[in-house]
């Protein structure tokens, strides 16, 4: 059975990007990831995603449009990744669980150290930016 996540390219008014570091201790530690999380049972994709936004980055966000998915084997487990867009929220973006933030201009998110997961995604968002 496929983890499923909801994650989201949070866009600002220069069309950057916001990506977090993961943090030491978890798997893929110091990667850079688009934020999101696990879908609790029986919780739609968006309301996961408005619920980890409130968790991780602690901002308020509803208005979501969807981008992509990515499909991937990790050894463990098998990672899909719905990504969504999201232009438009209430409050700063703050990481919460003391993760690093920042802001990229999509032409350097493929510069990153990101998981695999998230590289195919980069592609997606670029195509819906354009």
């Amino acid at each position: 059975m496929p983890l499923l996540v909801a994650a989201a390219a949070l866009i600002d008014a220069d069309n950057r990007v916001l990506v977090a570091q993961r943090p030491a201790g978890k798997s893929l530690a110091g990667l850079w990831e688009f934020p999101g999380g696990k879908l609790e049972p029986g919780e739609t994709p968006e309301a996961a995603l408005a619920r980890e936004l409130e968790e991780e980055l602690a901002i308020s966000a509803q208005a979501f449009s969807p981008l992509g998915f990515a499909s991937h084997a990790y050894p463990d487990f098998h990672l899909l990744m719905l990504l969504y867009a999201c232009r438009s929220w209430q409050g700063t973006p703050l990481g919460q669980q003391g993760q690093p933030l920042r802001w990229e201009p999509l032409a350097s998110l493929h510069t990153l150290p990101m998981p695999p997961a998230d590289v195919p995604l980069i592609e997606a968002l670029r195509r819906a930016l354009a």
